[in-house]
């Protein structure tokens, strides 16, 4: 990919009226989404959530990008078709996650850090080989009684800015997810 291409990957993700579908959830939360409503979290991984609706007819008018998760951009329909190119056939432009999660941050109560900058640069190339035109990584920032502290806001800005240089070398669009958690602390949202 060139620059002109970014330029159009961004300017096709953004157009109109489309959104973004985030189909990028880990069999981890996948499972504990079945747990919850009394399924076996054993009915085939993220593929059951997410590679059925990548072929609706329609898709396409309503979405601009899909964001696929480690397991799903290497999976296929049942008829050998790669998830990927189902999207792109459709009109959408496949994307990827590449964090490997929020984990608690050490010495910072309550705050989370995204991990996952380690072997990144040969997963993005990895990824952009499968069709992978755009990646997604997430901070997420806890807002309660004394946090985020500036120590947590420095650490997620640092490592989403590494994560962003990593894009120079592979080509690919940079999406980022920030999660901001209202849930606790004495605060009006």
């Amino acid at each position: 990919m060139n620059t002109q291409e970014l330029i159009s990957t961004v300017q096709a993700l953004v157009a109109g009226d489309k959104g973004l579908l985030a189909t990028d959830e880990s069999n981890p939360t996948c499972n504990r989404r079945f747990c919850r409503v009394g399924d076996s979290p054993d009915r085939g991984g993220t593929a059951c959530l997410s590679g059925v609706d990548y072929d609706q007819p329609g898709l396409g008018e309503c979405i601009s990008g899909v964001i696929l998760y480690d397991e799903t951009i290497r999976q296929q329909k049942e008829d050998g078709t790669p998830f990927v190119k189902v999207i792109t056939d459709a009109g959408i432009i496949p994307g990827i996650k590449v964090d490997t999660g929020a984990k608690d941050m050490v010495g910072h109560p309550g705050e989370k850090i995204t991990e996952g900058l380690d072997g990144l640069r040969d997963r993005l190339a990895g990824y952009s080989h499968m069709g992978a035109r755009f990646a997604k990584w997430r901070a997420v920032i806890a807002v309660g009684d004394s946090i985020p502290t500036r120590c947590c806001i420095e650490a997620n800005a640092q490592t989403l800015a590494r994560y962003a240089a990593f894009f120079i070398t592979c080509w690919l669009c940079v999406c980022y997810d920030c999660n901001l958690c209202l849930t606790t602390g004495y605060h009006t949202t």
